[in-house]
């Protein structure tokens, strides 16, 4: 036997060590595993040995299902364009809504002004219409009145207790007008007529609604002078005077103006009485 002897080893064979490693795809809808391993040789005569593979296969989520979720997303997102674009559209329309009433309210209300604007300027014309026509009545009433007075002053040529009450009356012109005087200086009007008619042997009363009912109703248009006129009515007139003839008359006006000689024209008497 040779001095070196072999012994065999007690040490444990090595394992052959492997590697592998993993490779995924999909096929056919299934997810397939690819596992390749590798040993290790425990010697060097083990080092060609072919790598060891498996394959596993697992199922995945369905193409058809994905395409329907991809769908379902589809018609979601359309719902809610479509709910948008309904939500503009009617609150359009209630904006229109609104804006319809607002115009209708306002042209109720222009039509309402022009109906009512229409109605006063028809009211005014017919107003001033009125106007116009009682004022020609008034014109031609005092003509008339100035024609016949003038045409009964010819006739009876303020003669008599007529003349003497006139002449008495225009001696007093230019005096003042006092309030409750009698003369000689100044007067009111009834104090005024009430003296004139002293000159001549009337009496009257003092004031001028009882003078109004004294003697007899005349018309303004049979007029003679010496005639009683008054203003208001009869029994509660508020001013009197005396007719002079001519379409005139004398009285105790105002303090402004004292005693004067006025038209008819100037203040259209209401009524007369004849005294003498």
């Amino acid at each position: 036997m040779s001095p070196v002897a072999h012994i065999p080893s007690h040490r444990k064979p090595r394992r052959a060590a492997s590697t592998r490693a993993l490779r995924a795809g999909v096929t056919g809808g299934f997810l397939t595993l690819a596992v390749a391993g590798a040993a290790v040789p425990a010697s060097a005569t083990e080092s060609n040995a072919a790598p060891a593979e498996s394959t596993l296969e697992m199922p995945t989520v369905s193409a058809t299902l994905a395409s329907t979720a991809a769908q379902t997303a589809d018609a979601t997102q359309q719902a809610a364009s479509d709910y948008e674009l309904q939500a503009q559209k009617d609150q359009a329309a209630a904006h229109a809504k609104i804006a319809a009433k607002k115009a209708k309210a306002e042209a109720d209300r222009k039509e309402k002004e022009a109906r009512e604007a229409a109605r006063k300027a028809a009211a005014k014309r017919a107003a001033e219409a009125k106007a116009q026509a009682a004022k020609a009545s008034r014109s031609a009433e005092r003509t008339t009145l100035s024609t016949s007075t003038s045409a009964s002053t010819s006739v009876s040529n303020a003669s008599g207790n007529a003349a003497t009450l006139i002449s008495f009356l225009k001696a007093q012109l230019g005096k003042a007008y006092v309030l409750g005087s009698s003369g000689p200086s100044s007067y009111d009007c009834s104090g005024l007529t009430q003296a004139a008619f002293k000159q001549i042997g009337v009496s009257l009363p003092r004031v001028s609604q009882d003078q109004s009912t004294t003697g007899t109703p005349v018309s303004l248009d049979s007029l003679q002078p010496g005639d009683l006129l008054y203003w208001g009515s009869a029994g509660s007139a508020y001013h009197v005077g005396v007719y002079v003839g001519g379409g005139k008359f004398i009285g105790a006006q105002n303090p402004s103006t004292g005693i004067v000689e006025r038209s008819l024209d100037y203040d259209m008497p209401t009524g007369a009485v004849r005294v003498l």
